[in-house]
């Protein structure tokens, strides 16, 4: 009899959970997919069984993570949406929580490895970079282009200023965690929030 099918999403699920754990550790030459079965608690076969070999299967956790990035930081920037006088209030807001998305543990593992393999697979910057960061940065640019047009910013090149804007997040995040190696603590986390907001304001405020 086959796997039921909710059975076999559930075991693909813990294989991506455990692989991008091993190779994160491990880094994607060292880790086996021995380890991963083990992590995973599953038959090594079970893993090329869903995909096939070591390959396929970082590229699908890479994809998985990345996928998951992606929702939480379009969620982050959906908060633009929000009506409300105080538009540094908000932009702090979005800040915030684009923040907390850079530094978890698993975004700076996503990009360690994508620094690591990204010439030997490509492929990586087509999941990373084109399908998370600049679908991120799309839609922030959309969400600045109606602010500007509400008489709410002064930006005639929305795409420049939502990197301006994500560059004054994350230089101080990257050297502040010295790459992700120092947890960032909650008040530090607000007060680049708020230097960000500051001085992007003071760019296109009104």
């Amino acid at each position: 009899m086959s796997e039921p099918r909710r059975g076999r999403i559930d075991k693909r699920e813990a294989i991506l959970a455990a692989a991008f754990v091993v190779f994160a550790r491990e880094g994607y030459r060292a880790a086996s997919v021995d380890t991963v079965a083990t992590e995973a608690g599953v038959a090594k076969h079970t893993i090329y069984n869903h995909f096939g070999d070591k390959e396929k299967l970082f590229l699908a956790a890479v994809q998985g993570l990345a996928d998951d990035a992606l929702a939480k930081n379009l969620a982050a920037v959906e908060l633009l949406r929000e009506d409300g006088d105080d538009l540094s209030a908000v932009l702090e807001k979005v800040g915030r929580r684009l923040a907390e998305c850079y530094c978890e543990e698993r975004s700076w593992a996503l990009r360690r490895l994508l620094q690591a393999e990204v010439l030997r697979m490509p492929q990586l910057l087509e999941i990373v970079q084109d399908g998370t960061s600049d679908k991120v940065q799309d839609v922030l640019a959309d969400r600045l282009a109606r602010l500007a047009l509400a008489g709410r910013l002064r930006i005639t090149d929305p795409a420049t200023a939502a990197e301006h804007f994500a560059a004054l997040l994350t230089a101080p995040l990257e050297a502040r965690s010295r790459l992700g190696t120092r947890p960032i603590p909650a008040n530090e986390l607000a007060e680049v929030t708020t230097g960000a907001v500051r001085v992007f304001l003071g760019a296109y405020g009104n």
